[in-house]
């Protein structure tokens, strides 16, 4: 007689294509309790477009319709408030209709609240994973930690939740000073699976062969800094050096005018959303990954510079100082401080020796990620 599979619960507002990179690791973590012989439901926001019901990799795919959502990689506030809301219901059904080993949430705004009131409805054990900015985002005033009646909140979902989850030493810290947290938060990573894809040369991508290329992956919004990459180009001596953009968003057209007004408008390419393969054909094209947030939650892109060997230079607020390391795998600079980020670039510039002994660390340090051993811990933790 076959073992009837454990079944979990996975909430967030966000799965791909939707959202950014809390969407991608909540969907690696999903496809991990699949191969540890889990049934997963996720249970996501809805988008034109997409399925409201559709199997992505084995994950059994629940889309929930919310009011105000006009674009893929951005949620606006009435998106965010109504997600909560309008899934209430389909979790309720899909609570009395399995049996759950356990419910996971990612994000404590929007998906905490969700996670909360059915785990309490239901008597179920509820993680709680914060992904960092859904707790302190240092460029929005709406950020929770600004807010007194969000603070209490958000105190509430932390206090409220079985197991309190985060991907950095950061995050807990801001969990503590910002939240008064007590409880016990365990950090583990976030887990990573090597992209296959085809490598091609820089001809093929349009990229001249003898220019030196610094890279940047994410969503055009004032998190990301892109401003603070931009503004270091312009104050680079080297004629070769350009940057490369790739994602999309609402600040677009502000660093477009500030690449203008630099004169640094032919060196900076803004590339787009481009398809998974594509993007690591140009990160493996590319010489130096850049890191420019004012603040980053853990960044999953330096996962992927990792994997293709890419020195990182990062600044140095977020999950990301957890594991890049001076002169091991890169280098930390302050946000805004573009002399000391110049002096990155051109340092690895200067030195083939110092850029093979990065490449080298970045990819042996990259397995330190794998999908296995951090679902064991998932699993270990709950126990």
């Amino acid at each position: 007689m076959a073992t009837k599979k454990k079944r979990i619960l996975m909430l967030n507002y966000e799965f791909p294509p939707l959202g950014g990179g809390g969407g991608v690791a909540a969907k690696k973590l999903a496809e991990g309790f699949i191969k540890k012989g889990y049934i997963v439901d996720y249970l996501t926001t809805g988008f034109k477009g997409l399925k409201k019901f559709e199997k992505v990799n084995g994950i059994n795919v629940h889309r929930i319709k919310v009011i105000g959502r006009k674009e893929l990689p951005t949620a606006t506030m009435p998106s965010l408030l109504s997600f909560p809301v309008m899934a209430y219901k389909k979790g309720k059904e899909l609570c009395e209709k399995n049996n759950y080993e356990f419910i996971v949430s990612q994000f404590a705004v929007p998906t905490g609240p969700l996670g909360v009131m059915l785990s309490k409805k239901y008597n179920l054990k509820h993680i709680l994973s914060l992904q960092g900015g859904d707790i302190y985002d240092p460029t929005k005033k709406s950020s929770p930690h600004n807010k007194w009646y969000l603070r209490n909140a958000v105190r509430s979902i932390l206090n409220n939740s079985t197991i309190v989850v985060v991907h950095s030493s950061n995050t807990r810290n801001n969990a503590i000073k910002y939240y008064n947290y007590l409880g016990e938060i365990k950090i583990i990573l976030v887990p990573y699976t090597p992209i296959k894809f085809k490598r091609v040369s820089r001809k093929k991508m349009g990229l001249e062969t003898s220019n030196i290329y610094l890279i940047g992956i994410g969503r055009i919004v004032k998190r990301k800094g892109f401003d603070f990459l931009i503004r270091t180009l312009a104050k680079l001596n080297n004629k070769k050096v350009h940057v490369l953009i790739i994602g999309d968003g609402p600040e677009k057209e502000n660093l477009i005018n500030l690449s203008k007004e630099l004169g640094v408008r032919n060196k900076v390419h803004f590339l787009g959303f481009v398809s998974e393969e594509k993007k690591f054909q140009y990160l493996s094209n590319s010489d130096i990954f850049i890191l420019s947030s004012v603040h980053e939650g853990f960044g999953i892109v330096v996962q992927e510079a990792m994997q293709v060997g890419l020195p990182i230079i990062a600044t140095d607020n977020g999950g990301q100082v957890d594991f890049v390391k001076n002169n091991e795998n890169g280098y930390l600079v302050k946000f805004g401080d573009e002399k000391a980020m110049k002096n990155a670039i051109e340092k690895l510039n200067k030195s083939e020796a110092l850029r093979d002994k990065i490449s080298k660390n970045n990819k042996k340090k990259i397995k330190e990620f794998s999908l296995g051993k951090i679902i064991k811990t998932y699993l270990e933790v709950l126990k």
